[in-house]
């Protein structure tokens, strides 16, 4: 409940501000749609680029000195940089407030890590979906207070999201324990710090390598959507910052329902594997309902159809925290936050700088604002495809098989070594 409590107060902040950034920027480059595309674009990739390279720097001192002290860390920082954004008088301070804010986001990975600990086989799947339910539960309040916010003043939400932030850090201070055991931690080294080492690190994990290509093409379509969903809306449908703010509390009640009351009878019925093919297909008809939408009211009717695809996150987390050793944990949740975060580089540069930026200015041979989504639907059928390939290649998948041979060789000293080897990754 600890770390549950710190997650949805962190993503309640960070909600916060997500209907008001764009406008803020379009204020700054005097209202032109297209011109404030190209700028969130640029400042959305800054904020991923920060995040890549720290999120295994932050996943490795997790390991190294437990999970609380990252946190803690993490949290205070965010307050910062909300209080950066909220006084910025130029497009370069907000850009330094994100950049700001990709070094402390990456604390998602020691969140994950902190599950990940606190965990049993049987629990995993149910508290992986607990952590998408105080997203869901983030997403409900964050933006339609945002919203409101925004409505009365431009900044104000900046200001309580900095509010949200510190008070957060100070619960965590004196409430949060500490998850890592001491014997369970790890050393810290040059080798562990570096981002394109740490994802070689996910060789040592055949299931996990394989699955981490599949993750690249959801959270390019993902993160996609997240950049371009309030120009688009408002292009496209002539949203405001309230409107987007209660559909997005939409979104979140709908992730909310489907995490926290969904996942573990969906797991528990239809497998890990099934419960992921299900989801990706979901989402991938999802995205395709975006682009095509010409009416408001068709993407309500999709959010919630879509909402079911929420299931694939927990069950491809469940498969991955089963498949690591507790002193790993934190390393690979930064290896794949780091995957996140070069895919947050590109997203919002191919996705809203580009599709959409071009796709709504007046040189563009067709006007298609839903050129983003339509892209994402084909990103996320390519998962689909990986996924099923994945589950083919691995038909009987054991929790010793999915660990590094030298892992699975001491709990299972009859067997030689890893049947699926390094060579497959």
């Amino acid at each position: 409940m600890f770390i549950l409590v710190t997650l949805f107060i962190d993503i309640l902040g960070i909600g916060i501000v997500i209907p008001i950034l764009p406008e803020l920027i379009k204020q700054f480059v005097g209202g032109s749609t297209a011109e404030a595309g190209r700028y969130v674009g640029v400042i959305g990739a800054s904020y991923s680029l920060m995040q890549f390279f720290f999120a295994p720097i932050i996943g490795a001192l997790s390991d190294r000195f437990g999970r609380r002290p990252v946190i803690l860390a993490a949290l205070f920082g965010l307050g910062i940089d909300f209080l950066v954004q909220g006084f910025a008088p130029s497009i370069s301070w907000l850009f330094v407030g994100r950049v700001i804010a990709g070094v402390m986001g990456a604390s998602f990975t020691t969140a994950n890590a902190y599950i990940a600990d606190i965990s049993t086989p049987e629990t995993r799947a149910r508290n992986f979906g607990f952590v998408g339910v105080m997203f869901g539960l983030g997403f409900i309040f964050g933006p339609a207070l945002g919203g409101l916010l925004g409505g009365i003043h431009l900044r104000l939400p900046f200001f309580v999201a900095a509010g949200l932030a510190l008070i957060n850090w100070l619960y965590g201070f004196f409430i949060l324990p500490e998850s890592l055991a001491r014997e369970h931690r790890s050393p810290l080294t040059l080798a562990k710090l570096n981002p394109f080492g740490t994802i070689q690190r996910l060789r040592n994990y055949p299931i996990v390598a394989s699955l981490a290509v599949a993750f690249v093409f959801m959270s390019l379509a993902q993160r996609g959507l997240e950049n371009v969903w309030v120009l688009f809306t408002g292009f496209r449908f002539g949203w405001n910052e309230l409107q987007n703010g209660l559909t997005l509390a939409l979104v979140g009640v709908t992730a909310a329902v489907v995490q926290g009351g969904l996942v573990r009878p969906a797991i528990t019925r239809l497998g890990e594997r099934r419960t992921v093919t299900i989801g990706l297909t979901i989402s991938t008809i999802a995205f395709l309902g975006y682009g095509l939408a010409t009416q408001g009211w068709m993407v309500l009717l999709i959010i919630i159809f879509g909402s079911l695809g929420g299931v694939t996150g927990p069950a491809i987390q469940s498969i991955i925290a089963g498949t690591v050793a507790p002193s790993e944990q934190g390393k690979i949740q930064g290896a794949l936050t780091s995957l996140i975060s070069v895919t947050n580089i590109i997203a919002p540069l191919v996705f809203t700088a580009g599709l959409f930026s071009y796709f709504t200015s007046e040189g563009a041979v067709i006007k298609l604002p839903g050129a983003p989504f339509l892209v994402g639907s084909v990103l996320l059928a390519i998962a689909l495809l990986i996924t099923r390939a994945v589950f083919r290649r691995f038909p009987k998948m054991r929790e010793a098989d999915n660990k590094p041979a030298a892992v699975a060789d001491q709990e299972r000293p009859e067997v030689s070594g890893d049947p699926h080897g390094d060579s497959h990754s």
